[in-house]
């Protein structure tokens, strides 16, 4: 997803709804995030376009609460709790993910195949 400032941002997004899991005074997520407007987008293995200083989820520990939840490495944070995700720093990203007073994390997340999949359907539509 590639973002024009002055423009609308058009994204297809998926809801996925984590229950975190307690341990001890520790609440887990099960999913590690890179990213933020303070990171080089330039190291970021998961947007083509390399000035994207989006939030990324980097890994998915197996059995997670975020796998039991569907999310997939490569997806992009939109929204945490209905924060905007977009221009945040990877500190600010991390601080409203891991908030104690928060069981439950919902979240927006696009994903190259859904945005893929909308495409392909969108051209066959176009072609009737």
């Amino acid at each position: 997803m590639s973002f024009i400032p002055g423009q609308p941002v058009t994204a297809v997004v998926q809801r996925i709804e984590i229950q975190k899991l307690r341990q001890g005074p520790n609440l887990i997520l099960g999913f590690s995030i890179g990213g933020g407007i303070d990171q080089d987008p330039g190291q970021n293995p998961y947007s083509e376009d390399k000035t994207d200083k989006g939030i990324y989820v980097t890994r998915i520990t197996p059995g997670g609460p975020a796998d039991e939840a569907g999310l997939m490495a490569g997806d992009k944070i939109m929204q945490v709790n209905g924060w905007d995700m977009t221009m945040v720093t990877h500190d600010q990203a991390r601080k409203k993910l891991t908030k104690k007073s928060e069981d439950v994390v919902r979240l927006l997340v696009t994903r190259k195949a859904l945005e893929d999949a909308v495409k392909k359907s969108m051209g066959n539509y176009y072609k009737q």
